[in-house]
């Protein structure tokens, strides 16, 4: 299959179609079968990654990394961008530029949303979005679906609930954009009215045909669901009045997933605060610190290799 990821940016899944998705995939089953045997290679010897990341990160900023070094190139880190230009009052399309003369690809996350667009526009080598503000986390969607078409064997003909905070949530925003390619979807979404479905993802369903509802409440879904995906309240994004007002809204315990079906999933992109209790991580459902994380390894393995070879 055509690679056509080279030298291109990845800002939004909008323009990923299932063969683009399919092509990522294919290269992520590859990389998991690389790390297993040899732990890696050169394939990226004498590239150099920039991780830009304004906004606090584990499980993104490690992986990316961790991604670049398996793959033989190097890195730039900046986990925090304190003692940074950016301190001094830099703007965001100087440093793009800046970079962009000693790096070969940057990886960005922003607490602004268009933030990476902006990047890009200004960038002379590939942006890659890690997160911008409540927009859209590409990566971690390509993950995620990654991680269900590994449980299902197939990504048609399923049903995904996703619960709580889906106001601020960007991972979930890209996700269900995603999701419309595949025939058979069904979708549904249980918020506290107050975080609800953003209206732009909401109408990007209904301009896609897809077949979705939304609920405050939905015990009464869960033995029809395949996959339960779960949010947490985004702090960083809302006043303190509204976050403690829902805050523990949903809680996913041993009584909740004794609902679910056998062969469902329950995913979480992580950190965890107090939305699934911690008494379900050793039922096999429970995915999110085992399978989800791990693939988020060789999934940005895939897309650094993509983007900066061309094969």
């Amino acid at each position: 299959m055509k690679n056509i990821l080279f030298q291109k940016d990845l800002i939004t899944v909008d323009n990923l179609n299932r063969d683009n998705v399919h092509l990522i995939f294919e290269k992520a089953e590859e990389m998991e079968k690389l790390v297993g045997k040899r732990g890696g290679n050169d394939s990226l010897k004498g590239r150099i990654m920039a991780a830009l990341f304004f906004e606090p990160s584990s499980r993104t900023f490690s992986s990316f990394i961790t991604s670049m070094q398996r793959l033989g190139g190097g890195i730039i880190p900046l986990n925090g961008m304190a003692n940074t230009s950016i301190a001094k009052g830099e703007t965001l399309e100087d440093t793009a530029k800046v970079f962009s003369s000693y790096a070969d690809i940057i990886v960005m996350r922003h607490p602004t949303g268009g933030a990476a667009g902006i990047a890009a526009k200004f960038a002379e080598i590939p942006v890659v979005n890690a997160g911008d503000g409540i927009n859209e986390h590409p990566s971690q969607a390509l993950i995620d679906l990654f991680t269900i078409k590994q449980a299902f064997k197939r990504l048609n003909n399923l049903h995904i609930l996703m619960i709580g905070d889906l106001a601020h949530y960007r991972p979930t925003n890209s996700l269900a954009k995603l999701l419309v390619n595949y025939p058979g979807i069904k979708m549904s979404f249980a918020t506290p009215e107050e975080v609800s479905l953003p209206d732009n993802v909401r109408k990007y369903l209904k301009e896609h045909n897809i077949s979705f509802e939304e609920y405050n409440e939905f015990d009464n879904l869960l033995p029809k669901v395949d996959v339960l995906y779960v949010t947490r309240v985004k702090k960083e994004y809302m006043s303190e009045e509204l976050y403690h007002k829902v805050q523990g809204s949903y809680v996913v315990d041993r009584k909740l997933i004794s609902k679910m079906k056998k062969n469902s999933i329950i995913m979480h992109c992580l950190p965890r605060v107090g939305e699934i209790d911690s008494e379900i991580d050793g039922d096999p459902r429970s995915i999110f610190m085992t399978k989800q994380v791990r693939n988020g390894m060789y999934v940005r393995m895939a897309i650094l290799d993509l983007i900066l070879r061309n094969q």
